[in-house]
C-alpha cells in the first residue's frame, strides 16, 4: 500500500450508494498495513452517533467531529496521521479555495486524503467542493445507488419533502435515490402541478 503515500482518494454519488462504506473499508486496509489513521466527520452530520461515521447498514467507526478545516488542520499537525478520512465533505464549512489548499498541503506532505460526499444536492446541482476536488484525484469512484422507482442506477438523492433548503440533514426518512429519467419524471410532476 505504499503507492498510496500522498494520494487523494475519493468516494462520491448519491445517498445510499456505498461512499461511506468505501471509505471504512479504504481506512480498514490501510490501518492493517500498519499506517496511522484518523477519520473526520463534520459537526453537522448529526445523523447517527456522535463520534463515529456510521453507515446506513450500520458498521461504524470512531472519527473526530470538526466544523470547518481549519480545525481539522489543527488535528493533523498535533496527530501526525499517514492517513486521514473525511466523510461527508460536503459538509465541512469555509471557502471551497481554503479546503482544496489545505488538501494540498497534506497531500504534499504524503499524507493520503481518503474523502466521501455527496457529488449533488437534492435538486442535481453539483456541491463545489467535490466538484473542484474531482480532477486533482488520483483515484475516483463514482458510487450509485438502485432507483427506488425503476431499479436502474440511482444518479441523485430526491428529497421526499418540499423543504427547499439546501442542506437538510436525513436518511431514508428525507431522501430516496432516482435515476435520472425518474428524477426528471419527478420534477415535471411537480412543476406541472404548479
Amino acid at each position: 500500500m505504499h503507492q498510496y503515500k500522498g494520494k487523494l482518494i475519493i468516494h462520491t454519488g448519491s445517498m445510499f450508494s456505498g461512499k461511506t462504506s468505501s471509505l471504512e473499508k479504504d481506512i480498514k486496509r490501510f490501518n492493517i498495513a500498519g499506517y496511522k489513521t484518523i477519520a473526520f466527520k463534520p459537526t453537522v452530520d448529526n445523523r447517527y452517533k456522535r463520534n463515529e461515521i456510521v453507515t446506513h447498514d450500520s458498521t461504524s467507526m470512531d472519527c473526530i467531529l470538526v466544523r470547518n478545516i481549519d480545525e481539522l488542520m489543527e488535528y493533523c499537525y498535533e496527530l501526525n496521521p499517514d492517513v486521514i478520512a473525511i466523510d461527508e465533505i460536503q459538509f465541512l464549512e469555509g471557502p471551497v479555495e481554503e479546503i482544496i489548499l489545505s488538501i494540498n498541503e497534506l497531500l504534499s506532505k504524503d499524507i493520503t486524503v481518503v474523502v466521501a460526499g455527496l457529488d449533488m444536492d437534492f435538486t442535481g446541482t453539483p456541491f463545489e467542493i467535490v466538484k473542484e476536488l474531482m480532477p486533482i484525484a488520483d483515484y475516483l469512484y463514482k458510487h450509485h445507488a438502485v432507483c427506488v422507482r425503476c431499479g436502474s442506477d440511482g444518479w441523485v438523492s430526491h428529497r421526499k419533502s418540499k423543504d427547499q433548503e439546501r442542506i437538510k440533514i436525513g436518511a431514508s426518512d428525507e431522501y430516496e435515490p432516482l435515476c435520472r429519467k425518474c428524477f426528471l419524471d419527478e420534477k415535471k410532476k411537480i412543476f406541472d402541478n404548479e
